[in-house]
């Protein structure tokens, strides 16, 4: 009798896997058809002996330009590019590549870094084809994907928290979205409310939400399901679009050979008129949602400290 595949196997039928990650080492043994980058990963990029000759010659340029805040800054940039060009060699799909946190409410900052970013792939052999170009949902954000998406970019608006945030994204014709199930779920534990079962997780019933209005929408925009904390939540978003999963729960799903049903199935669009969102009413919307509006805030805030950090490691070593 032939053994049931394992769940990352059944899993791979139902949603396209995505690597959490930019561990070199580890999309390549669990071979995800998209990865992702952002300064947090770059960061831990450092320390891993695949990156040493690529961290090498940049720092080396920047040496040569005699240092400064603005060189600093471009070596930070130069990292990331390098660092996401070996990862396109490596999967199929596309990397997402992070416009930095600090320009979240800044929308015509954020359409020229991402004019760099693709400019700079394409130096290096990497046509805008394979990447994403990654953009806080704020309201400048989904403005900035707005015009990138015209212009040919694709983008992935990340720090969903609310189906406002999710529907705006949409409208504007974003290529992806990734809403956060374990950071919806962490804003709810932490405030006394956790739930009974994996169907109560408020995490989970926000993406299949979001995944069934897209559908009824007929909208094109790519439900990729982010930020997990357990196998559990995973399995009960199994045919979502797209997940994101990091390398230690991709492990785990790799060595269940348990039954993975699918819980997510398309539906028919239903043509229902759409009142569409303003300024006014994603900022209205948002301020009526307390956990969407912290974990954007801090979410903005955290990956533009790890930025920060990755600025102070490139500017020491710059010495």
């Amino acid at each position: 009798m032939t053994s049931q595949p394992s769940k990352l196997a059944q899993l791979r039928d139902l949603s396209v896997v995505v690597a959490d990650t930019g561990d070199y080492d580890a999309i390549k043994r669990l071979k995800p058809v998209d990865c992702t980058t952002n300064p947090t990963l770059v960061k831990k990029a450092l320390d891993l002996p695949v990156y040493a000759e690529l961290i090498e010659r940049e720092l080396a340029w920047g040496k040569q330009q005699g240092g400064g805040e603005e060189v600093v800054n471009e070596v930070a940039d130069r990292l990331t590019i390098g660092v996401g060009t070996m990862l396109a060699a490596l999967v199929p799909g596309r990397v997402s590549t992070e416009v930095d946190a600090d320009l979240a409410h800044d929308t015509a900052a954020t359409i020229a870094k991402a004019h760099k970013f693709i400019q700079m792939y394409a130096e290096r052999g990497v046509p805008r084809e394979k990447i994403l170009i990654k953009v806080a949902a704020t309201w400048e954000g989904v403005e900035a994907a707005r015009q990138l998406q015209k212009d040919g970019i694709d983008c992935n608006l990340t720090l969903i928290f609310n189906q406002t945030q999710a529907l705006a994204c949409a409208e504007a014709g974003v290529f992806l979205i990734s809403p956060f199930v374990g950071r919806i779920l962490d804003w709810f534990v932490a405030n006394g409310q956790t739930p009974a079962n994996i169907d109560e997780d408020p995490g989970v019933k926000f993406v299949r939400g979001v995944y069934t209005e897209f559908k009824k929408r007929g909208s094109s925009t790519v439900v990729m399901g982010a930020s997990f904390r357990s196998t559990a939540q995973i399995e009960a978003l199994a045919g979502c679009d797209r997940l994101t999963i990091s390398p230690d729960l991709l492990e785990k799903l790799e060595a269940d050979h348990g039954d993975l049903p699918r819980k997510l199935s398309p539906v028919d669009a239903d043509g229902a008129a759409v009142v569409a969102i303003d300024a006014a009413k994603f900022a209205k919307d948002l301020a009526a949602d307390p956990m969407a509006t912290e974990k954007l805030s801090t979410g903005i805030d955290t990956f533009a400290k790890d930025l920060q950090a990755l600025r102070e490691t490139i500017r020491g070593k710059l010495g």
